[in-house]
């Protein structure tokens, strides 16, 4: 009687979990966020070597871990500029592109690894296009903005690009619109394709920050001893 093979068994595949009618900035909104590295971070995960910027997040997502709180970190006027823009910018978007968007308050992604040190990573989506994009919205000082569309395509600020891919790896969508905006001005437009291979790169450095945070989690709850 032949020998039947044996089956290879379907690989487990990540599992992602969207939360469209969490509104951001709420405090159902920062629970998600507790202990999770996302996105508008992992410029900060792929820092050089073990930097401040690397060091310091990674200090904040293991004290979000341990006491189940937010960490309240600084915000500088770009950002404020940024939270009272946003909902005017998302308008214009609609308006000039003749498109709907998708409000969606929180995305979180299980990445499943072959060790079985499955790792949570999250994105705030400003809006979901279509069944594909993502809106990413960025505000900016107008004569910086003067500057960044007499570049053309050349003007990607790639400080972003972080960000944007890792929106693609965590959404699993295959590109983002970024909008670079300031009222009364054009705006900056650039689509970025999904990139797979420095989706993978990414995801490896952010699987090495996770163990790193389990460790120091490890290390901060032994120290307290009896406590």
């Amino acid at each position: 009687m032949p020998k039947t093979k044996a089956k290879t068994p379907a690989p487990v595949l990540d599992s992602v979990e969207w939360f469209h009618d969490v509104e951001q900035g709420s405090a159902e909104w920062h629970a998600l966020h507790i202990g999770v590295p996302t996105a508008s971070n992992f410029v900060s995960v792929l820092a050089a070597g073990e930097g401040k910027m690397r060091a310091t997040y990674l200090r904040q997502v293991a004290a979000e871990a341990i006491t189940g709180e937010r960490i309240e970190t600084y915000k500088s006027a770009d950002m404020m500029r940024g939270l009272a823009m946003e909902d005017e910018a998302r308008q214009y978007f609609m308006r000039s592109r003749f498109c709907k968007l998708e409000r969606c308050g929180f995305v979180r992604r299980t990445v499943v690894t072959t060790l079985g040190t499955n790792f949570k990573v999250g994105c705030s989506p400003d809006s979901l296009i279509d069944d594909n994009g993502v809106l990413e919205i960025k505000t900016m000082r107008p004569d910086l903005l003067i500057d960044v569309l007499e570049k053309g395509a050349a003007g990607f600020p790639t400080e972003h690009r972080a960000q944007c891919q890792g929106s693609l790896w965590v959404t699993g969508r295959n590109y983002v619109h970024l909008m670079i905006y300031y009222r009364g001005m054009p705006s900056a437009d650039f689509v970025v394709p999904r990139d797979d291979e420095y989706i993978k790169h990414l995801s490896n450095e952010v699987e090495r920050f996770s163990y790193d945070v389990r460790k120091l989690i490890e290390r901060t709850i032994a120290r307290g001893g009896d406590q």
